[in-house]
């Protein structure tokens, strides 16, 4: 690929997020607007022709890793392990 090309797609590629980001703005909006809905109405569900949308609480019970480590310094070092991954950033 050419510098040329390359550039091209790394503006096309900057264009394309920023629609992202006015897209999942946009989502997130619509969202709030009916989460504030089904909370004046004080349902955690609504039902129409061709959806159903629920809003409910969930409970959910995670590991505490910085506790145990600060409590079990050694057995945390046993069982650790370190992992590697790649991250695509353009700036």
């Amino acid at each position: 690929m050419s510098t040329m090309e390359l550039s091209e797609k790394i503006q096309e590629l900057r264009e394309l997020r920023r629609m992202a980001e006015e897209l999942e703005q946009g989502i997130t909006g619509i969202e709030d607007t009916i989460k504030a809905h089904m909370t004046a109405q004080g349902t955690d569900t609504l039902t129409g022709y061709d959806y159903k949308i629920t809003w409910k609480a969930m409970k959910s019970t995670r590991f505490d890793s910085a506790a145990f480590k600060s409590t079990h310094a050694e057995l945390y070092q046993q069982y650790s392990k370190q992992t590697e991954s790649r991250r695509f950033v353009v700036a």
